[in-house]
């Protein structure tokens, strides 16, 4: 007669090895987790239509192969921007960001925030108070996230308000760099002067070429500060790799790998490289063709990657250990 304690005692033993690859598998992906960055402001961070510098700035990212995933609650810009997430609320003061920044913080967690503020204001009842609630914003947002960093731009001008302007972006400097000697993570980006009003066609709002010229402000602030949009693909790739297990079972497992192309122009052909745990090696594979340990080129159908776009390929892996893939590097010719 079979022995009720042995058959639980082995359940539980199958439970537990049945977990430790799924959280092998979780460490896995997490690390190649994308920088979560914030676009955080008003109508002049949704940007319309157009996507404001989210779409410029996008772009420059992938170019420079940094992993970087937009994120917030709003999603604005024509259908062919890859990332159009963000917290640019149009018409909002610093007070109304203020009354919701802690609960888009504890929901997207960003590791870095674009923070352009304070037009909407210097239109309204109290313009000379407006700094003193921009300080007061910004240190809610480092109490709530300390280890983030926080870009903080002067605002751009307006055709019709432009001495407040100046006098409100006097003012938030020294606050912001006070807090930055204080050890907080706050970096001034001055904003103002990237933007003509010849740029602005309703006076407040800029056109394309206006949005471009705030994107390249922004990406040259990011790339100053180490960490703030992750670290740059591999010398000489011009794609990035991300690898994800797919499923597992005794003695073996399955997984796919994405190639994503950040770059401006297609690119022909990929390679990709990376390690599997001693002892397993690949028995099946689609999507390319793997040698050595282990080196992966593209299928004849999936070598041309456009801009912004991806490929897949999967394989099939056995061998003892936990599964797991190590960090996988991408290149193209």
């Amino acid at each position: 007669m079979p022995n009720p304690l042995k058959a639980l005692c082995a359940a539980l033993i199958t439970t537990l090895l049945a977990v430790s690859p799924a959280v092998a598998d979780q460490s896995t992906v997490e690390a190649a987790d994308p920088v979560r960055v914030m676009p955080l402001g008003d109508s002049i961070t949704q940007g319309g239509s157009i996507g404001g510098y989210r779409l410029d700035l996008g772009t420059k990212l992938r170019a420079a192969g940094r992993n970087v995933d937009f994120v917030g609650s709003l999603a604005d810009g024509p259908g062919s921007m890859p990332d159009r997430n963000h917290e640019g609320h149009p018409g909002w003061t610093i007070a109304q960001i203020d009354a919701n920044v802690v609960n888009w913080l504890r929901t997207y967690t960003p590791r870095t925030i674009l923070l352009h503020i304070g037009t909407n204001d210097m239109y309204g009842s109290d313009p000379a108070g407006a700094p003193r609630r921009l300080s007061a914003l910004v240190d809610k947002i480092t109490n709530q996230a300390p280890s983030a960093e926080v870009f903080v731009a002067t605002i751009i001008p307006i055709r019709f308000a432009d001495g407040t302007v100046r006098n409100f972006n006097a003012a938030i400097v020294p606050l912001l760099r006070a807090k930055a000697a204080a050890g907080k993570r706050v970096h001034v980006v001055d904003m103002y002067p990237a933007v003509p009003i010849s740029d602005l066609p309703d006076g407040i709002h800029p056109n394309a070429a206006g949005y471009s010229k705030m994107a390249t402000v922004w990406y040259n602030a990011l790339a100053s500060v180490p960490g703030s949009i992750g670290d740059p693909q591999q010398p000489g790739g011009t794609c990035t790799a991300t690898s994800k297990i797919v499923s597992t079972w005794s003695g073996g497992f399955q997984a796919e790998v994405t190639v994503a192309n950040p770059t401006a122009a297609a690119i022909n052909g990929w390679t990709v490289r990376f390690t599997l745990p001693g002892g397993h090696a690949i028995g099946q594979i689609w999507g390319g063709t793997a040698s050595g340990s282990v080196t992966v080129t593209n299928a004849a159908y999936n070598g041309t990657v456009d801009p912004g776009a991806t490929a897949t390929f999967g394989f099939l892996a056995s061998g003892s250990g936990a599964p797991a893939v190590g960090a996988a590097t991408c290149a193209s010719p």
